[in-house]
């Protein structure tokens, strides 16, 4: 049989397009998922159904559990990325946050005239229910993807001394963190419904799985897209041990940031000189695939509390802000947000005693000047590539990072605080004496927010390291494109989950209005 579409992974992207792609009765669409699947709910395994101790799934059995490499002072750290249909929206916090809209406006700037704010926000509005905000302008009330903020009646107290104390730092409270014009402190939109991790597996694939011209398959690995000259014309996939091959008319690679350039290389799209060097024929030479590597560096000021620890599926993030840094240019370029150890934010470098109570205050920089790197270790598409983040080549990323930390201490050091932290763990007084100190701390003591980004980038043929046009086709072939968090140009200033959905959303009305 030869499908419409082949749909390469099942995360948050590829679940839009199997869904959104199969309303279409006339056409056929398999969708190709490396991880197990769940087509029951009641059969869901805890880790991906229960949402709010985080660290339980990102760092549980259904992560790829990828290495990457932060500085030259740090181990290589685990990246959780999700192996199972929702992909990493099936593992991730569920903050449901949009960038601002200078970071889309910006994409149109570079030559990406179809994606300035204008032109996503109906497809943030389509794919969403606003609990508490549904309908009007920016918000959606009728889309797959349920939004909800935690009423301050259900704030744990840190919570509560948390946006109290960055009030009384100057910032402004606003209730609607996805409203265009917000900046400050804000309950965190979050797609967590009574405890439940509402993954794209729940919100888009499940509403399909009946369609007869949908079909869906896990625990298969895609090899290779395969070409007929500069067409691609199908996947070479491995299920238990066994090869096979599937034709169609249009393949669609929505596998992630990691695993999305993975597989272009291994096809023979990427950069020649790298390509050879494994001895994989070049269909393309697309020099940009897997460079470009964006994501948010964070680190935590980690304290001791009082009390007993909460309970382990007690929600882990309720409040965060948005806010400027110190003589930054750039609106909203870090966040600062309280966390319990149940986050996939708790640090990795800290012996933590699970018995104990911890809070840690965690500063992340969303919108870094520097940029790492993707490469291929191997031919063998079971061995990830090397992950290399490349964080801190840039003063400027070091000094906004260091007015976060420092942020961060001194909200702890608030009066509200009195009663629920005792002392700091990390950094000492003497990591926070002085710039260089503390930039050696950083270096040290920095993780990823989980949210990389743009290593198939998108933008116009004048910029030779892009590897998509704007309508996500991959350049030098025909019949193949890219749709994930990987065709951002930049990071956008905020959690990439729900710009990832708005990006799935907007290609397949692409693709039904023949773009």
């Amino acid at each position: 049989m030869k499908y419409s579409y082949i749909i390469v992974g099942g995360g948050s992207a590829g679940c839009v397009m199997a869904s959104r792609l199969s309303e279409d009765p006339e056409v056929t669409v398999l969708l190709l998922e490396a991880g197990p699947d769940y087509p029951v709910f009641e059969t869901l395994p805890d880790d991906l159904k229960l949402g709010n101790n985080v660290w339980l799934s990102a760092y549980g059995p259904h992560s790829w559990a990828y290495r990457g490499h932060m500085t030259s002072d740090l181990p290589d750290l685990e990246i959780p990325r999700g192996r199972a249909t929702g992909g990493s929206s099936a593992i991730n916090g569920q903050v449901l946050l949009r960038g601002i809209p200078e970071d889309y406006d910006r994409w149109a700037e570079w030559g990406n005239d179809e994606w300035g704010f204008t032109q996503c926000l109906p497809y943030f509005n389509k794919m969403e229910t606003d609990l508490d905000f549904g309908g009007g302008d920016i918000h959606g009330n009728d889309g797959p993807v349920p939004v909800r903020r935690y009423p301050r009646t259900e704030w744990l107290p840190h919570a509560v001394a948390f946006e109290q104390a960055c009030v009384a730092e100057g910032y402004p409270v606003h209730e609607d963190q996805n409203d265009p014009e917000s900046t400050g402190v804000s309950p965190r939109a979050r797609n967590t419904i009574d405890g439940v991790r509402m993954s794209n597996a729940l919100n888009y694939l499940d509403i399909a799985r009946h369609r007869l011209n949908l079909t869906i398959r896990g625990s298969v690995t895609a090899h290779r897209v395969l070409f007929q000259g500069k067409q691609a014309v199908g996947v070479e996939a491995e299920s238990g041990g066994e090869m096979f091959t599937v034709e169609g008319d249009q393949i669609i690679v929505c596998s992630g940031a990691v695993a999305s350039p993975q597989l272009l290389m291994l096809s023979g799209v990427g950069p020649a000189d790298h390509l050879g060097s494994f001895g994989i024929a070049v269909v393309h030479d697309s020099p940009g695939v897997g460079k470009n590597l964006r994501d948010h560096p964070s680190a935590a000021v980690l304290y001791r509390a009082t009390g007993e620890r909460p309970d382990v599926q007690a929600p882990m993030t309720q409040v965060g802000m948005r806010y400027t840094a110190t003589d930054s240019s750039l609106r909203n370029d870090m966040q600062l947000q309280p966390m319990l150890m149940t986050s996939e934010h708790r640090p990795a470098q800290v012996e933590i005693d699970d018995d104990s109570n911890y809070i840690g205050m965690n500063a992340s920089l969303q919108l870094a000047m520097g940029q790492g790197e993707l490469t291929l270790q191997t031919t063998d598409p079971h061995v990830q590539p090397f992950i290399n983040y490349n964080y801190y080549q840039e003063e400027e990323d070091l000094r906004r990072m260091r007015d976060g930390i420092r942020l961060g201490v001194r909200v702890a050091e608030q009066s509200m605080y009195q009663g629920i932290l005792e002392d700091r763990v990390t950094p000492t007084d003497e990591e926070l004496a002085t710039d260089e100190a503390l930039n050696g701390w950083l270096r040290r003591n920095t993780g990823t927010s989980h949210h990389i980004s743009g290593t198939c980038k998108m933008g116009p043929d004048s910029d030779p390291m892009t590897v998509v046009d704007q309508y996500l086709k991959v350049k030098g072939v025909e019949g193949l494109r890219v749709a994930d968090a990987s065709v951002m140009p930049d990071c956008i200033r905020a959690n990439t989950n729900a710009t990832t959905i708005m990006i799935a959303e907007k290609l397949c009305d692409f693709i039904k209005t023949g773009k």
